[in-house]
């Protein structure tokens, strides 16, 4: 069933269209001496999301996912009924469609995947930047199997690699999984990583859980000129917040990574595999931070390098927690979220 949903409609109008697609609803009910019963109300519908049609909104009655098969990205993970959550979108490129002969980046937002290492780049294709066209500046195919979403790519002509990404929300959780998965479907060997990056609003402070043991000095790789200035590494975590003026990245050997916003909380978490050979000398997670104008920070997860010949096949997962805020302080915010 087809219905259009914009944004701003209440947790009341969702419920009620999916209690009109009695197909796409599935009911589950979890109860026992110590937990509340939750009654979720889970629902898949398409609509028209800021101008990008045959949109797809995703939903478990906890969370909700909205995914844009048009340019290939989940746009927006946001708590149930809310207007907004805490991704970025540019409002700039609402409704435009990718070009993959542009010399500029088309940068959109949401959630997406480029292959790593990016320094392999201009090896491989014909240009360093903007990123390679069938992980970035396409449409892709979308397939539908009850809630679970397959967002599938063209084969770029480079690599020879096909992107397969499935969406799938937990079933009474605030949780998203996305597994993305790259075909190398006859393209020549070539050594990659599935590098998942997902632009958020600007944080009240973003954070890396750090591992006991790390290899880089001060706990962070320098991927910029300078570090944030107010960027701050001890007791586990790695915090920093956007700098205005300039922009900075670091990588770190972190398994996640936190957007701490002034309601919210978001956790993206994807394990560091012990023996894994890592991109960037060694990081499976980084922070990159976006001056004004488009004030925006990129949580990046990056998965291990693997030799791909034709036939192989990559994959990665991650998976996004959301939740409201309880803890007036940031890091107290984040160190629950780790505890539990």
């Amino acid at each position: 069933m087809t219905q259009a949903l914009r944004r701003g409609e209440s947790r009341t109008a969702l419920a009620l269209l999916a209690a009109l697609a009695l197909p796409a609803l599935s009911r589950t009910a979890r109860a026992s001496e110590h937990v509340q019963p939750f009654e979720p109300v889970g629902f898949l519908i398409h609509t028209n999301y800021h101008g990008w049609t045959n949109s797809i909104l995703l939903s478990n009655g906890r969370v909700e996912a909205v995914i844009v098969p048009a340019i290939g990205r989940v746009m927006q993970f946001r708590l149930a009924g809310e207007a907004d959550g805490p991704f970025w979108e540019n409002a700039a490129m609402a409704g435009k469609a990718p070009d993959p002969a542009a010399t500029e980046w088309g940068n959109f937002g949401g959630d997406k995947t480029w292959p790593a290492p990016q320094s392999d780049w201009p090896k491989l294709t014909p240009r360093a930047w903007p990123p390679p066209v069938a992980f970035d500046s396409m449409p892709v195919e979308v397939k539908e199997d009850g809630f679970v979403v397959q967002l599938i790519s063209a084969v770029d002509p480079h690599y020879g690699i096909r992107v397969l990404r499935e969406i799938r929300l937990d079933l009474d959780r605030p949780i998203m999984t996305i597994a993305t998965t790259y075909h190398n479907v006859g393209g020549q060997p070539s050594r990659v990583g599935v590098w998942i990056i997902t632009q958020v609003k600007d944080p009240v402070v973003a954070v890396a859980s750090l591992p006991d043991f790390f290899r880089f000095r001060d706990g962070y790789n320098r991927q910029s000129d300078e570090p944030p200035a107010d960027l701050k590494a001890e007791g586990g975590l790695l915090s920093l917040t956007r700098d205005p003026k300039a922009p900075h990245k670091i990588g770190t050997e972190a398994g996640a990574l936190f957007w701490v916003g002034k309601d919210a909380v978001m956790r993206i978490d994807s394990p560091r595999e012990i023996f894994g050979n890592y991109p960037d000398d060694g990081c499976s997670a980084e922070i990159y931070t976006n001056p004004d104008p488009l004030p925006y920070v990129e949580l990046e997860m990056l998965g291990p390098l693997k030799k791909m010949v034709a036939g192989d096949k990559l994959t990665s997962r991650s998976t996004y927690t959301l939740l409201r805020r309880t803890e007036a302080d940031p890091e107290l915010e984040v160190r629950k979220l780790i505890s539990h």
